[in-house]
């Protein structure tokens, strides 16, 4: 991806954000997170706990600043992710926050993430 993707891109709207995360997402299959001796978190202002998601690599970096600064970016295998990870997220109650850029991103529930997902799919 070049620069002038990625500023672009950045900027969008959370929703639009979150519709382009699904795409690379089926895309790929993978999406990213950060990870440093466990995976970042965050909560929302009800206090649930959040775990941001990232479409791409560069994304996910771009996020890596403050208290995240010594995370790296680590790659989830998008099967693992719908798998593994979600069904064990809302077991949890906690929320996907998907495509943060600093300021916001798309929060939802874990059944509408997944659901999303698999539409995206079927139509690979």
């Amino acid at each position: 991806m070049n620069q002038k993707e990625f500023d672009a891109v950045i900027k969008l709207p959370a929703n639009i954000r979150y519709e382009y995360f699904i795409k690379k997402a089926a895309d790929f299959e993978e999406v990213w997170g950060l990870y440093d001796e466990g995976w970042a978190t965050t909560s929302n202002d009800r206090g649930e706990l959040m775990i941001p998601f990232w479409p791409e690599k560069e994304f996910a970096e771009h996020c890596a600043f403050e208290d995240w600064s010594n995370y790296k970016a680590c790659q989830i295998p998008l099967d693992e992710f719908m798998n593994d990870w979600l069904p064990v997220m809302e077991e949890d109650q906690h929320l996907p926050s998907i495509f943060w850029n600093r300021k916001d991103s798309a929060v939802l529930k874990v059944d509408v993430l997944l659901n999303d997902l698999k539409l995206e799919l079927e139509q690979y």
